[in-house]
């Protein structure tokens, strides 16, 4: 008997989730189009819909004329239901995001980190204070920066804190879910860093999701973006460093230990420039906003004089254009190259996966596409096999910039509507399905 309590309470679970992700993303729609599109009985749908009216979670949205009929009453997903917050730690600042439940930004806050370069030292799982206490204080900085920007954007929209569904935070490298999570960026000199509680330890208490930026980035261009519709995607994620997130029917695959996507530390030239992981001839180490600027400096452009990466990267595109009279042809000639290496990687990952969609993200990689998407698509075609080639489509990015912090606060929204109700409140137990 107890199983088959479990059965129809998960059915129960399953219908609410499908009938609120529809909403979420397709809606307003009626009952009657709930019934058509899921395949859900009138009688399930009006008893799941009659729930979530009542818990908050949908509300009514006008009506809509029907076929000889009375008119229909439209429903769509409470975007005053709670507000959800998106972080996206970068190698050269943080960036915090407060939204609606429907994704309108409500708040944002940036702060710069003193420093983008790894530390070379550790930090053990056991606490941000053993062995390698410089990636330790690294840490310990970042999770208070985060834990100050979630306050700021919380204090800026006038969210209260139960209105607040939870924190998702985009971090570089790999993320180790477990009870808590522990993020692996050897770029930022973090092994084992137990980034959650290091948040917990600033005072912040809302429910905390924790995930690779590449991936989050990936979500918020599967959900709004460049990538909506397909089911084989890649999302690239390229600025300071360089990452992607492979999606394979609808899903962004993950691997093992869900280091999958690690994009940038696939080796390009054998043998070739050091990376700040530590090997040689690493996409990154050609394609990646700080690479690209070294190259250019190595190739004896002039100075640049911009105060960060970001400002740099956008004084030698401007002189690549001929804006800039200094520099002009080792610029161009430095982006030309960049162009080719990323098509090339772009290419490699085509013959791999067979994406219908690979789409250019990251603020960088935004910048580099802006000016040279068909020089980049020219390599990819140069070096992808023919027939999964004449399937892609090469686009850029639609969410923007923010698209980590974006995705990243997806997280709590997805977590959401895949339960199907409040995921900081106990599950539906009803015992029937309608």
């Amino acid at each position: 008997m107890h199983s088959q309590r479990s059965t129809v309470r998960d059915l129960r679970r399953r219908n609410r989730s499908v009938l609120l992700s529809m909403l979420y993303f397709d809606g307003p729609l009626s009952r009657y189009e709930l019934g058509s599109r899921t395949g859900l009985s009138p009688a399930t749908v009006s008893t799941l819909t009659g729930e979530l009216v009542e818990d908050g979670l949908v509300v009514e949205a006008g009506q809509v004329d029907s076929d000889g009929g009375r008119p229909r009453v439209l429903l769509r997903v409470n975007p005053g239901y709670g507000s959800v917050v998106g972080v996206d730690v970068g190698e050269t600042g943080i960036r915090v995001e407060l939204f609606a439940l429907d994704m309108t930004r409500r708040a944002a806050v940036d702060h710069p980190l003193p420093s983008a370069g790894p530390s070379g030292s550790t930090v053990s799982v056991s606490g941000a204070s053993g062995a390698g206490s410089g990636a330790a204080s690294g840490a310990a900085s970042v999770a208070a920066l985060v834990a100050a920007g979630v306050r700021e954007v919380m204090d800026e929209a006038g969210a209260a804190h139960d209105d607040v569904l939870g924190v998702g935070i985009g971090v570089p490298g790999t993320v180790e879910q477990g009870l808590t999570a522990v993020v692996h960026a050897e770029t930022m000199g973090w092994d084992a860093v137990p980034l959650e509680d290091l948040v917990r330890a600033c005072g912040v208490t809302l429910p905390l999701y924790v995930e690779n930026g590449a991936k989050t980035q990936g979500q918020a261009e599967m959900w709004f973006g460049a990538g909506r519709g397909a089911g084989h995607a890649i999302i690239a994620l390229i600025g300071s460093g360089v990452g992607a997130a492979v999606v394979s029917g609808g899903s962004i695959y993950r691997g093992a230990t869900s280091s999958a996507g690690e994009w940038g530390h696939t080796t390009i030239v054998y043998g070739g420039r050091r990376c700040r992981c530590g090997s040689r001839g690493c996409l990154e180490a050609y394609v990646g906003a700080e690479a690209i600027i070294d190259r250019y400096h190595a190739a004896g452009g002039p100075p640049l004089t911009g105060a960060d990466e970001q400002a740099q990267l956008d004084e030698l595109v401007a002189a690549a254009d001929g804006s800039a009279a200094d520099g002009s042809v080792v610029a161009a000639e430095v982006l030309d190259e960049t162009a080719g290496y990323l098509g090339a990687g772009i290419a490699g990952l085509v013959n791999l996966f067979n994406p219908e969609r690979f789409v250019v993200g990251g603020w960088a990689g935004l910048v580099l596409g802006a000016r040279m998407l068909p020089r980049i698509t020219e390599a990819t075609a140069a070096h992808a096999l023919r027939h999964p080639y004449r399937q892609l489509s090469v686009q850029l990015g639609q969410v923007g910039a923010d698209a980590v912090a974006v995705g990243a606060a997806t997280l709590p929204v997805a977590a959401l509507l895949e339960r199907g109700a409040d995921p900081r409140r106990r599950a539906p137990t009803g015992a029937d399905v309608a």
